[in-house]
Order: C-alpha cells, then sequence, then structure tokens
C-alpha cells in the first residue's frame, strides 16, 4: 500500500471515528459513554436510541481496532 493510500485510509477511518463519537453522544445525551463503554447503552429506555447506539458503538470499536493494527 502506498503512502497515499495509507493517509487516505487513516482520513477515512478517523472520519467514521468522529461520526460515531457524534452519534454516540446523541444517542446517549452524553459522553458517560467513553469512560463506561457498552455498559452505558443498557440504560438506554429508548429502544431505537439504544439500537444505533449499538450501532455505532461497534463501528467505533472496529474503527480503533484498525488504526491500532496500522
Amino acid at each position: 500500500m502506498s503512502v497515499f493510500q495509507m493517509k487516505n485510509l487513516q482520513r477515512r477511518l478517523e472520519n467514521m471515528a468522529s461520526e460515531a463519537t457524534q452519534e454516540l453522544d446523541k444517542a446517549c445525551g452524553h459522553e458517560l459513554w467513553r469512560n463506561i463503554g457498552f455498559d452505558a447503552f443498557d440504560e438506554l429506555l429508548d429502544s431505537e436510541k439504544r439500537e444505533r447506539a449499538n450501532y455505532y458503538y461497534g463501528q467505533w470499536q472496529t474503527v480503533r481496532d484498525l488504526q491500532e493494527s496500522l
């Protein structure tokens, strides 16, 4: 993979992480999920918010794993 491709991939991953973080903040209504992790979503009463939070947490976690491996 070229340097250009690597930088482009890193930029895309950062954009995905940023989007996931924003959506998680919206779904939870706070930033505590960053400290608590997945357990923060169990307290959400709205099932739609809980589903969205679970989806974006999975996305956020995958991006972090990829960034660590690069």
